[in-house]
């Protein structure tokens, strides 16, 4: 007998993974590579090179900066960084273009989608994968591991549902990636997952973390939260601090504030984001999940010097 989670392995392997077999496989070294140890040659420096790569004997007799270039290994550790607080549960119950989002729809379900089709694709290549699961109170971390054994156990933890606590205090996304930071240790792809709601001084861990590994920062957003239906007068309460306002949605002027405050947020977190050194990307939940997948590929390879 199958398992719910089992279930959705397999209906994401048929709907998602298959369907970027061959638009992501084939050009899997030039998407997301690998570090390696074996030195092979030099070449000058540019900025956007890691400064640890410097030889600085030669640059100091060429009075010049000369980086090192190694033969990469093409297998790559990847970490999904997961951000499971009570933001992440609210939804407009569209369920998303992403091959359908789950049942209980929203931001939770889509990143469930993501994080199993990520594993699965990387894992196809032999590559390992491990996953921090966060929120405020709990912390679960899942080894890296290969195989689709570890998908299967992987899709069961982010199916689990796990204890639903008053915690009136905003999800803390500095320390999630300082406890990234102390997890994934070896040099990497990191995946961090979130909807980044809260206070923006989660931006130097990711600068640091940026530092040592390959971040790909992905926003999870649902459109009502970027643009509020006109619904009359309704009770609005904050997911994470349990504040409640309320509001005229139908108001003109309600919705013109509304608006600039969505596009100073954004414009925010977008540049936060970026600062860092991380890939930026955003997914709503109305969206087609392959397509960004695609999407996100081809922006990582426009990235490589």
């Amino acid at each position: 007998m199958t398992t719910p989670p089992d279930r959705l392995l397999r209906r994401l392997e048929w709907q998602v993974v298959r369907r970027l077999d061959g638009r992501l496989q084939g050009a899997y070294r030039t998407v997301f590579r690998g570090t390696g140890i074996d030195f092979a040659d030099l070449r000058g420096y540019t900025p956007e090179d890691d400064v640890r790569h410097i030889d600085w004997n030669v640059t100091a007799r060429l009075d010049e900066p000369y980086v090192r270039q190694y033969t990469e290994d093409r297998e790559v550790t990847a970490w999904l960084v997961l951000d499971r607080s009570a933001s992440m549960r609210f939804g407009s119950g569209a369920g998303g273009g992403t091959a359908g989002a789950g049942s209980e729809g929203g931001k939770a379900a889509v990143v469930t989608e993501l994080a199993v089709c990520l594993a699965r694709l990387f894992t196809q290549g032999g590559n390992r994968v491990g996953a921090i699961l966060y929120d405020n109170h709990v912390h679960r971390v899942i080894p890296a591991r290969t195989g689709r054994t570890h998908v299967l156990h992987l899709t069961h933890e982010l199916t689990r549902a796990g204890p639903r606590r008053d915690d009136r205090r905003p999800t803390d996304l500095a320390a999630m990636l300082h406890l990234a930071a102390s997890t994934a240790r070896r040099r990497g792809l990191v995946f961090v997952v979130s909807d980044f709601i809260g206070d923006l001084d989660w931006e130097p861990a990711l600068t640091r973390l940026a530092l040592r590994h390959e971040v790909v920062a992905i926003r999870i957003v649902d459109p009502a939260e970027l643009d509020l239906p006109d619904l009359g007068l309704v009770l609005v309460e904050d997911a994470e601090t349990g504040e409640q306002l309320l509001a005229d949605t139908s108001d003109p002027l309600f919705r013109r504030r509304l608006r600039a405050e969505v596009d100073a947020r954004e414009f925010a977190v977008t540049g936060a984001i970026r600062r860092s050194g991380a890939a930026a990307h955003r997914l709503g939940t109305d969206q087609d999940l392959v397509a960004s997948l695609v999407e996100m590929a081809q922006h990582s390879k426009r990235r490589r010097p």
